[in-house]
């Protein structure tokens, strides 16, 4: 069993077991029927992943490799608002008819402000202090912006990266660690996807800085599992595990913006079937 498979099949129970039910309160989401999507929820979720022992892709059913760098990419390197851009329908019922989701998650990104040497945005802004001042307490991204809150058509549910680097006794490298802060997160649609994109994150920006990735911290305030994913999640964390998939690369690319999607590959990745249809509350 792989440290992922572990960590999601815990958080899963836990959630379960010990959870708060919200079965009869007031609550935003609907599902496509109108009917209100409850769910069962967990305050303050932190799972810790170190990268440099395995890559955090769960096996218990295949987590969308591919799919989920292309988000990564169209959100921090395209830093695009607009799903005509996105290889994927996952933002399709949050776009309105031209495609833009608003102000929202890589419209953010590419803001600009004075920093140094003139005017960044937020990616440049962390690309900057990693090659000049890597051992900066200030080296994170935030798009929950309330003054465009209004403006977005989904509040940002993975909203700020924090971006931390150590050393260790024998290592020639510095050591790039991270926390995902998430206000919010469907563990059955979204956990492993985010987890997978911000450790592939980590291993992007630690190439290009001439460093050794470490360690991602994953905080979600509200963890929780639908009222129509319950069983779905009972059957899927009582599945066959295997080890973990091995991660791999380009080494050749030193340039942020030059990843594209084919320069990364999961190898020897075995895993359960498809969990297929999920419904998602909107």
């Amino acid at each position: 069993m792989s440290m992922a498979d572990k960590i999601f099949i815990d958080m899963c129970n836990d959630i379960i077991n010990n959870g708060t039910d919200t079965k009869g309160e007031k609550v935003r989401p609907k599902w496509e029927d109108g009917s209100s999507a409850y769910t069962i929820k967990k305050f303050g979720v932190v799972n810790r992943y170190d990268l440099r022992k395995e890559f955090p892709a769960i096996t218990l059913r295949r987590t969308g490799i591919k799919s989920c760098i292309d988000e990564l990419l169209w959100i921090w390197q395209k830093k695009s608002n607009n799903v005509n851009e996105l290889n994927s329908h996952i933002w399709d019922s949050w776009a309105d008819k031209e495609g833009s989701i608003g102000k929202a998650y890589g419209y953010q990104m590419g803001v600009k402000h004075v920093y140094k040497e003139g005017n960044m945005d937020q990616i440049d802004r962390v690309l900057y202090d990693l090659k000049h001042n890597p051992y900066s307490r200030r080296i994170m991204t935030n798009i929950y912006v309330h003054q465009d809150l209004h403006e977005m058509n989904l509040y940002p549910c993975a909203y700020s990266m924090t971006f931390n680097v150590t050393k260790e006794e024998g290592c020639d490298k510095l050591i790039l660690n991270g926390i995902l802060n998430q206000r919010s997160q469907d563990v059955l649609a979204a956990n492993n996807w985010n987890v997978c994109q911000y450790a592939v994150l980590l291993h992007m920006l630690a190439q290009v800085s001439d460093m050794q990735v470490g360690e991602l911290v994953h905080v979600i305030a509200d963890a929780h599992i639908y009222d129509r994913h319950v069983p779905i999640i009972k059957e899927l964390i009582t599945r066959p595990t295997y080890d973990a998939p091995t991660f791999k690369m380009n080494p050749n690319v030193k340039d942020f913006y030059d990843f594209k999607v084919e320069d990364f590959v999961l190898e020897n990745y075995q895993h359960g079937p498809q969990v297929k249809n999920i419904p998602i509350a909107v």
